[in-house]
């Protein structure tokens, strides 16, 4: 019993020292050279032997792919240490440029004005790409994950997809609404069954202060524009009126379509 514990013993110790071999340097990671009789070699992770040929696996991961060789053709194998490789980059975080970029080509893709869309992303997420909601809305325009999943948004956390998904959902309400802003803007926060129970803005704290904080970004942006020299030569979307309150019936007006069969998404009067 005290010999068979002992061979336990030596059985143990040459193992560890055998895994100790195979431990690479800091920074640096262990492959394996397996040099054929022709005096080609085949860089390798781990391999296997199996009858008649040894599997060298090209990576840790079995799924990654194998190469069978006939072991008789194996002259050696050697034991290689490179670096380790750098970790991939991490994602970078769009600008103000890039977002506007997406903000404006979702503006001319689905007719909605610009400063609207701003205003909407500053007031649900602040232009955080990551944010998520207490609720699970997701990204700059905080899509629901089941919103997102009907406007075909597969990554709601991808900002140019967030802001093409967000943006046609609420051309989709100011649609709905005949182009009233402050119902538009209390469906995208509380719902459109909200606005339907409620013939209007429903009477919650939040989504009154939610549609207040929109329509005030968006007059500011839009008094700003006007207040500049040769604003409505230049731009006259931003040189429009600013929207009216919650109170008002009509926030803002049709632009023209091309096509009559779907009605175009308002700029402010």
């Amino acid at each position: 019993m005290t010999n068979f514990l002992k061979r336990g013993v030596v059985l143990i110790a040459l193992a560890t020292a055998a895994w100790a071999t195979e431990a690479a340097s800091p920074g640096m990671q262990v492959v394996y050279d397996a040099v054929l009789r022709n005096g080609f070699s085949i860089r390798h992770d781990h391999r296997e032997k199996l009858q008649g040929v040894t599997r060298l696996y090209v990576a840790a991961d079995p799924n990654c792919g194998f190469v069978d060789v006939p072991t008789e053709e194996i002259v050696s194998v050697d034991r290689q240490e490179i670096p380790l490789p750098p970790p991939p980059p991490a994602a970078q975080a769009p600008t103000r440029e890039d977002v506007d970029r997406w903000v404006n080509s979702a503006s001319d893709q689905h007719r909605v004005d610009p400063d609207l869309i701003r205003s909407v992303i500053k007031a649900e997420s602040g232009f955080n790409p990551r944010a998520v909601s207490p609720k699970g809305a997701q990204g700059l325009m905080q899509l629901m994950p089941s919103t997102a999943s009907k406007l075909g948004v597969k990554d709601a956390f991808a900002p140019g997809e967030n802001i093409e998904g967000g943006t046609r959902y609420l051309r989709d309400l100011l649609v709905l609404y005949n182009n009233d802003m402050a119902k538009a803007l209390a469906a995208y926060n509380a719902g459109p069954q909200r606005v339907a129970q409620y013939n209007g803005v429903p009477p919650y704290r939040e989504t009154h202060a939610y549609v207040a904080r929109v329509i005030k970004d968006f007059n500011r942006t839009k008094l700003a524009a006007r207040a500049q020299p040769g604003a409505a030569k230049q731009n006259p979307q931003a040189a429009a009126s600013p929207a009216k309150t919650p109170k008002a019936q009509r926030a803002v007006e049709t632009r023209p379509q091309p096509k009559p069969e779907k009605p175009a998404v308002p700029v402010a009067n």
